[in-house]
């Protein structure tokens, strides 16, 4: 998130409850049965727990997750089970209580940590554990990241970082551009004393790649856009808050969608359309994408 902000965009460019329903209606009666609310940090939208009802009630959803800063999870995990939320993913990506508030501009770890626990009791299981590796930050902390999983019954994944609107200067005390990115693989090699051991077939419908400490209770994931992309096996579509579809995270291409969706029209094409321009694969290795939205704008 720049330090200035981002630009508040008006209510009437953003998608109401009704038409993110008639979006997933559709896309449910293609085939679409799992469903992630991102953000920015979906727990700020007004009456959030509606729309988790209003969705669970198409069918053919079987499953409704959530990815959040945890920031409001505390508060907000007991009313989040109770209108049929599903699992939670929560962005943790360093346990120094000082980093954290650095790298979040003024985050409360401690804060984070009770939210997870309130969603542990109420039930929105497994939990994972969203932390993006970058060198210079908390690469050091890999070890005791992973050690989590052992105590708990969470998916600790570690994720490569990823050059999405974010490559500025990001002031004193931080790496340079051409000094963050760590490779699941050097990732791996860190964690090599854990003696990890593969958990095939449990890879689910996501793009981590499952490992487990001899014993723990918990697993860890890699997730490797970049240095071990997964682009063959892509199975998402992100729908913007304003209402357009990516097709892929890490290209530019948005299918507008919200004034069809407005007007009346068949939006089922437009959805075939976003399916059919997912690329068989991303252009990182020869070009900085440029998505015009950060990350925290996309939702990851």
């Amino acid at each position: 998130m720049p330090a200035e902000g981002i630009a508040a965009r008006p209510h009437s460019e953003i998608l109401t409850f009704e038409e993110i329903t008639k979006v997933v209606q559709e896309a449910a009666g293609m085939g679409i049965s799992r469903l992630r609310l991102t953000g920015g940090e979906p727990l700020v939208r007004k009456d959030l727990t509606q729309l988790i009802r209003m969705l669970t009630e198409v069918p053919g959803i079987e499953e409704i997750s959530l990815t959040t800063n945890g920031h409001l999870l505390e508060e907000m995990a007991n009313s989040l089970a109770k209108s049929g939320l599903s699992r939670v993913n929560v962005s943790l990506d360093t346990l120094d209580p000082a980093l954290f508030s650095r790298i979040t501009r003024g985050g409360s770890l401690e804060r984070v940590l009770r939210g997870i626990a309130a969603a542990e009791q109420a039930g929105l299981a497994p939990i994972k554990i969203n932390c993006v590796v970058v060198r210079g930050i908390n690469d050091q902390e890999l070890p005791e990241l992973a050690r989590l999983s052992i105590e708990h019954p969470w998916q600790v994944r570690f994720i490569e970082f990823m050059p999405v609107e974010n490559l500025q200067d990001w002031g004193a005390g931080f790496p340079a551009v051409d000094h963050r990115f760590i490779s699941v693989k050097e990732i791996r090699s860190q964690l090599e004393g854990f003696n990890l051991v593969p958990e095939n077939g449990h890879n689910g419908n996501g793009p981590a790649r499952i490992y487990r400490i001899p014993s723990a209770t918990g697993t860890l994931g890699f997730i490797s856009p970049i240095g071990e992309h997964f682009c063959g096996e892509c199975n998402r579509l992100r729908l913007t808050a304003d209402g357009n579809l990516k097709p892929c995270l890490l290209n530019s291409v948005e299918i507008p969608l919200r004034e069809a969706l407005r007007g009346g029209e068949d939006i089922r094409e437009i959805i075939f359309r976003a399916v059919s321009l997912k690329p068989l694969g991303h252009t990182l290795s020869e070009e900085i994408p440029d998505t015009h939205r950060t990350m925290s704008q996309i939702g990851g």
